[in-house]
């Protein structure tokens, strides 16, 4: 605030800003809001200008003077019986939970695209200024879409085969593979079982590339199949019923989608396996699905809370034309090991 000649204290405006930068109301305006053409050592005086004063930006007065939506959105191409969850929680709704948040304390508001049938989300409903994208595929018709309109997105988890045109988060899908399978080789298991989804996802062709190398490594044999995401855990019964019937001596399945992995533990109890003592049975997400399968299973943390702030202040970024960081290190995941591989 500052003081006005009867000494009275009154709000710290635009022009008070520009004074104190050097500028015009209108390059403070664009500065602040990232719109426009604004180099960033100039952006970077505008803002320590404005935190200097105490400026804080009436954001009724934008949304009425420019029309603009002050919104990002959160989606995934994941079909809902992958992203959706038991009761609707799941991997995407722990990252909405942390995103909203996060967006809020920059002035956005988050729009949840709930996950649909297919995957593709009706985008010409939404009116945002950006996105979040949970794992896209390689040819994602959400990116497509976003891109044509000439939004910012960022991705949580890498774009396979764009060329890191798409800012991401990466996830580290290989090493958290790579942690799931030693968890199995330090349990006793020699004839490791992966089921993975059909679509062309980062942390599918991460999670193939790492068990080939581990199998082939130990002159074991590879043993993978794909499901259809639509499938839900329908897929990962189907899968887990078709490797068994061909590979009786399975003794352990690598199964990174958590409803994939819960219809294997449904199909290895119709099979006649005990869990763990026959078949170990890890996934990745350790969501509601792992903790409340029976038995538990055993799964990754990964820091999703972390995860959601990293790609909310990338995705900030590019929002105010700063497009210099295109990709961030997500944080270290941690085992955490559950009845379903302890022996």
């Amino acid at each position: 605030m500052n003081s006005d000649a009867g000494g009275t204290r009154r709000r710290v405006n635009i022009s008070d800003v520009a004074r104190e930068a050097g500028v015009s109301p209108t390059t403070v305006s664009h500065a602040l809001n990232g719109r426009g053409q604004v180099d960033l050592r100039t952006r970077k005086r505008v803002e320590s200008a404005a935190a200097k004063l105490g400026y804080r930006p009436n954001r009724h007065a934008q949304r009425l003077r420019t029309g603009e939506a002050h919104m990002i959105a959160l989606l995934s191409s994941m079909p809902f019986a992958i992203a959706g969850g038991p009761s609707r929680l799941g991997f995407l709704m722990e990252i909405a939970a942390v995103a909203a948040t996060a967006a809020l304390t920059r002035g956005l508001a988050l729009v949840l695209a709930p996950p649909m049938e297919n995957g593709a989300v009706p985008l010409e409903l939404l009116d945002v200024d950006g996105a979040l994208v949970v794992e896209p595929s390689a040819h994602d018709p959400n990116i497509e879409v976003l891109q044509q309109r000439g939004l910012p997105v960022v991705a949580i988890g890498r774009q396979p085969g764009s060329g890191n045109t798409v800012p991401f988060v990466d996830i580290h899908s290989a090493e958290t593979t790579q942690r799931l399978l030693d968890h199995l080789d330090a349990q006793g298991a020699r004839r490791v079982a992966m089921v993975l989804g059909s679509a062309q996802r980062n942390s599918y062709l991460e999670a193939e590339a790492t068990y080939r190398a581990a199998v082939d490594r130990r002159g074991a044999p590879c043993l993978l199949v794909r499901a259809d995401e639509q499938q839900g855990e329908a897929g990962g019964y189907q899968a887990t019923m078709a490797l068994l019937s061909g590979h009786p001596d399975i003794d352990a399945f690598c199964v990174p989608v958590d409803a994939f992995a819960v219809g294997t533990v449904r199909a290895l109890h119709d099979a006649g396996r005990r869990i763990p003592q026959d078949v170990m049975v890890v996934t990745r997400y350790d969501g509601l699905r792992a903790q409340t399968c029976e038995p538990p299973l055993t799964a990754i943390d990964m820091c999703l809370e972390q995860t959601a702030n990293l790609a909310v202040d990338l995705l900030f970024e590019h929002l105010r034309g700063d497009g210099t960081t295109r990709s961030v290190s997500g944080p270290e995941t941690r085992l955490v090991p559950r009845a379903s591989s302890l022996r």
